[in-house]
């Protein structure tokens, strides 16, 4: 009884039932509007009929557009004014009216030196014409003179992570989707507490969804209190916005502008097996040291700044800790943001499709993708382009796997190579192609990460750490079974359905 009680009077609670009393009240009243007159039904009806021509109409992936036409032919009045409300909402005009602003102040300090693209050109035209669209639409430069190294598990990371943090001297900046208290977080935030002692300016960003169920509402509160600065990125608030559905799922840390931790590793006892979950647990990260870092200190603070009336002085945290070396070819962080008219993450990875000639290896743990993701794996296969896709066989979310399911058939008869990891749940995020190009970070192969979430990722070109991605995509594959068309005919009838119905809402899920 007293957990019941402690759940049901809970601000989690409170705010979940404030937002289900907002939406009833919303749905009561338009749904009373329209039975009051038949004028005004007639009116609604038409208002619908106008909007549905107005999305046919909008620069947006079809998939949305596809999405949102359901809703207001099912439900022509309620599916019309949330529509209007979503696309009018005045609490993501703000904060997208703001990231434009950070953005633009940060663009002097991420210029694209043209020694870089000169240099890249000569190697490959067309990946300096990637790197030049990024540098002026994604606003993240290629660097040189950048080492990385490679962590096939979440576990490895962590040691190497904790020794970097031993040694930060001026700051350190960490931005994370999930921190739960456990050995990992725990460990981690008793150096953090040494390290402000010692002088060194710590700040910590977590997303809001966080306190939810993992820390308490008030955790920051607590960190400040040992000298850390700490905030919720977006904290959920009992009131409806649609900027609330943006969530931060970057996963960074930056020690002195020196050395940038990415990939998709968050801050609990899961990502490095100290707690089974859903088997065991694959995961990935990178360790980037050299000119690239400067990006990822750009990233962080880029965030960090969205809920700041005055904004950090940038260049003070801008260091120079080049690593000259042509074995390390070419280097890019660089960062997605749902609230520009840039869908980066999605084009770095159709531009590695459109690129290969021998092979694309893809791990992920959602498939749940647009048409122009989906046609762009298959040409590549029919072109005779070996593509293979590595997925869970434990999920951590069942309905993400029934909709990963639905494609499964199509991608199997086009060419492409469907495994599934057969020991657990893979949360890793990764392309490699061609022995020459890779990217590992936190975009998963899904609408959330490609058109929703503050994601992140790091772009090798010719560097090192291609091949260790390779060599532990075929590690990984060694303990994988291969999904035939046979499997797929044996999958329950009932969850395919459900999978097919879910799809018609994936790209708001």
């Amino acid at each position: 009884m007293k957990i019941f009680s402690k759940i049901v009077f809970s601000r989690v609670a409170i705010i979940f039932l404030l937002l289900l009393l907002q939406l009833g009240v919303l749905f009561s009243w338009l749904s009373w509007l329209e039975s009051y007159s038949i004028w005004i039904s007639i009116f609604l009806d038409f208002f619908s009929a106008v909007l549905v021509i107005y999305i046919v109409n909008k620069d947006e992936n079809p998939a949305f557009k596809i999405t949102w036409m359901v809703l207001i032919l099912i439900f022509p009045v309620f599916g019309a004014l949330l529509y209007a409300f979503v696309a009018t909402n005045f609490g993501y005009q703000v904060h997208k009216k703001k990231v434009t602003e950070v953005l633009e102040h940060t663009k002097p300090l991420l210029k694209q030196q043209n020694e870089v693209i000169r240099h890249l050109r000569i190697e490959n035209p067309q990946v300096a014409n990637m790197a030049s669209y990024m540098a002026k639409y994604g606003g993240y430069p290629t660097c040189e003179n950048t080492k990385a190294s490679y962590f096939p598990l979440g576990e490895t990371m962590y040691e190497e992570m904790k020794k970097q943090l031993e040694t930060a001297k001026e700051f350190i900046f960490m931005e994370y989707f999930i921190v739960k208290e456990g050995m990992m977080w725990n460990s981690i935030l008793e150096i953090l507490k040494r390290k402000v002692q010692e002088g060194v300016e710590v700040r910590f960003l977590y997303d809001g969804m966080c306190s939810i169920m993992l820390v308490p509402y008030n955790y920051p509160a607590k960190l400040r209190a040992y000298g850390i600065q700490c905030k919720q990125f977006f904290p959920i608030r009992p009131a409806l916005s649609t900027h609330q559905n943006n969530r931060d799922h970057r996963k960074i840390c930056v020690i002195d502008g020196r050395v940038a931790f990415t990939g998709g590793v968050n801050l609990a006892d899961e990502y490095i097996n100290k707690k089974e979950v859903y088997g065991h647990w694959k995961d990935t990260a990178v360790m980037l040291e050299g000119d690239a870092v400067n990006n990822f200190t750009i990233m962080f603070l880029q965030n960090w700044n969205l809920s700041e009336r005055i904004e950090d002085d940038y260049k003070n945290y801008i260091r120079n800790h080049s690593i000259p070396s042509y074995d390390y070819g070419y280097v890019m962080p660089y960062g997605d943001s749902p609230m520009d008219n840039e869908n980066v993450g999605e084009q770095i990875y159709m531009s590695i499709l459109n690129r290969a000639t021998r092979y694309v290896h893809i791990i992920t743990p959602y498939l749940v993708i647009d048409n122009e993701t989906f046609t762009m794996l298959t040409h590549a296969s029919k072109s005779g382009v070996e593509v293979i896709i590595m997925l869970p066989h434990i999920p951590d979310k069942k309905y993400m796997q029934l909709l990963a399911r639905t494609y499964y058939k199509d991608l199997i008869c086009a060419g492409v190579k469907i495994y599934e990891y057969i020991p657990g749940f893979i949360h890793a995020k990764s392309f490699v192609a061609d022995d020459t190009e890779a990217v590992v970070g936190s975009i998963n192969l899904d609408f959330r990460s490609l058109y929703l979430h503050f994601e992140c990722a790091s772009y090798f070109y010719k560097n090192s750490v291609v091949m260790d991605v390779e060599r532990d995509f075929q590690t990984t594959l060694s303990k994988c079974k291969e999904v035939t068309l046979g499997d797929c005919k044996k999958y329950s009838k009932l969850q395919l359905l459900a999978g097919h119905v879910l799809k018609l809402f994936a790209p708001l899920m």
